[in-house]
């Protein structure tokens, strides 16, 4: 991998989720409910809800938080209705951009999202249109500062429970799998006390974009803001290098 761990940026989130935690916790809570509905409550035969606690855990939910989250779904499922949607689009300059949303109202989130794009001077495209920019990989995390293991050993216990790469970047290391396989390289270092910023699928561009105009900057910014502060989606991906 060349030198392109966002950790920086990933920082920069993670501050801002701490402003307003209730919007992650909102992210988290949906996808609780969803992958409780699919796969039980039961964290040891649904290994999807044990990522998504991780997650919540890496985002600093409370566990009885979390806990009151898995009982509420088990005991209604019913009424889990949210539907998974992905929006493909451009942003200034032709920056490709991929939002994921978890929603009750698809009408109402292509409306807001397709407002994110116009405000800032972008457009949806149609589906496909710049995801064959991006590699799905499941991503992990890891501050330096943070870890005592050796980077060769580490990369020898993640490579060992099935990683495809291993980056030491600047101030951390960076871990790509499968996207299948991202539950048991987390698994593993876990068990071995690595704590970790984040583990999560995420989508990898292939190329970055520089922005030097100042206008089109501010413009992707809107957009991303825009997108970001909006409770159904999940995810916002986008080949801007900031």
């Amino acid at each position: 991998m060349s030198g392109h761990s966002k950790f920086a940026n990933i920082k920069h989130k993670k501050e801002k989720n701490d402003a307003a935690k209730g919007k992650i916790f909102t992210i988290i809570g949906r996808e609780l409910a969803v992958a409780v509905k699919e796969g039980g409550p039961d964290p040891n035969n649904n290994s999807r809800l044990r990522d998504v606690i991780a997650k919540a855990k890496a985002n600093n939910m409370p566990n009885d938080t979390i806990d009151r989250g898995i009982k509420k779904a088990a005991g209604d499922a019913n009424s889990v209705n949210y539907e998974y949607v992905s929006y493909e689009g451009y942003g200034p300059n032709g920056i490709a951009i991929i939002v994921d949303a978890l929603t009750d109202n698809k009408n109402r989130t292509a409306a807001n999202v397709r407002s994110a794009f116009t405000k800032g001077n972008g457009n949806v495209g149609t589906p496909g249109c710049v995801s064959f920019m991006f590699d799905k990989k499941g991503q992990i995390i890891i501050d330096k500062e943070e870890c005592e293991t050796d980077a060769d050993e580490l990369m020898l216990l993640a490579l060992d429970a099935g990683a495809e790469d291993f980056s030491d970047e600047e101030d951390s290391y960076e871990i790509l799998t499968d996207p299948d396989g991202l539950s048991d390289v987390r698994v593993a270092l876990e068990e071995q006390g690595i704590r970790m910023v984040s583990a999560e699928v995420t989508m990898i561009p292939q190329t970055w974009v520089t922005l030097t105009d100042e206008g089109a900057i501010r413009n992707i910014q809107k957009t991303l803001d825009l997108l970001e502060d909006d409770d159904d989606v999940q995810a916002v991906y986008h080949n801007w290098d900031e």
